[in-house]
């Protein structure tokens, strides 16, 4: 799927004559200065909705989320960065990002001093950049098909971090792809998932993950993480909240903390 659907179009339509030409000229037609004016304030009109709330930071891509109504957790890991690292500190050293737009988070991760960062995107990459292919030819990102065990050896990174992922899977899968998830890191998994009620674009979904998101309640989660014998990570859940509240940190997505298999 993609979640970034196309620019939608938008129509300025007439809300019927100005009163004042009206009542001057009835019958004749608008001066082409006059329409040229207002086509031109509409331009500037429609740049500033578009530029408004983003502080002149907000990617397209981000944009284009907050359009259609749903919330990228990709994005909110990228938020959420100094929080993790508050929490996790030196688990920090050695990061794979798994989910979708898994190059931003890459990117963002390798900004971080004393910070190692891989990514694997679960479907295929599109509107690759510059900066994406670089990473992909850096074997830094891959593409892998999440359902099935994942090319690294146990305990390979400190820490995973999971978004926008999980909840294109059945449970049928996600008995496979957590515990696979648990394997491959040392200190700790992070799952950042959506919020139940959560609206998204069906048939963009539809086109690229073969299946809507299902938004997931944290009551569900807790209660699959035990059924598949994953335990709650404590101590990171209590500092990754001290942290949250001393930064006025709120998160956008849920956001789960397991222990690593031993």
């Amino acid at each position: 799927m993609s979640r970034r659907p196309g620019n939608p179009a938008r129509r300025f339509a007439d809300g019927g004559s100005l009163p004042f030409v009206g009542s001057m000229h009835s019958k004749s037609r608008s001066s082409p200065l006059l329409s040229i004016g207002l086509l031109v304030v509409g331009a500037i009109l429609l740049i500033g909705y578009l530029y408004s709330g983003s502080g002149g930071r907000t990617s397209d891509r981000e944009a284009l989320g907050n359009a259609e109504g749903g919330v990228s957790c990709t994005s909110e890991v990228q938020r959420a960065i100094p929080i993790l690292k508050k929490a996790y500190g030196d688990s920090m050293r050695k990061v794979l990002h798994v989910g979708p737009d898994t190059c931003l988070a890459v990117s963002s991760l390798l900004k971080e001093e004393d910070t190692e960062a891989w990514g694997v995107e679960p479907y295929d990459l599109d509107d690759v950049s510059a900066n994406c292919k670089s990473l992909v030819r850096k074997g830094l990102v891959r593409v892998a098909d999440i359902k099935f065990p994942l090319p690294y050896r146990a305990k390979s990174f400190s820490l995973v971090v999971v978004s926008d992922a999980l909840d294109y899977l059945s449970p049928k899968y996600l008995n496979k792809t957590l515990p696979e998830l648990a394997r491959v890191s040392a200190d700790g998994l992070v799952i950042f998932s959506g919020h139940p009620g959560q609206q998204r674009v069906k048939v963009a979904e539809m086109s690229k993950f073969g299946r809507p998101a299902k938004f997931r309640s944290s009551s569900w989660w807790i209660r699959y993480f035990v059924q598949i014998g994953l335990q709650v990570n404590e101590p990171a859940i209590k500092k990754f909240e001290q942290a949250s509240l001393k930064k006025s940190y709120k998160p956008a997505c849920q956001v789960f903390h397991l222990q690593s298999h031993d």
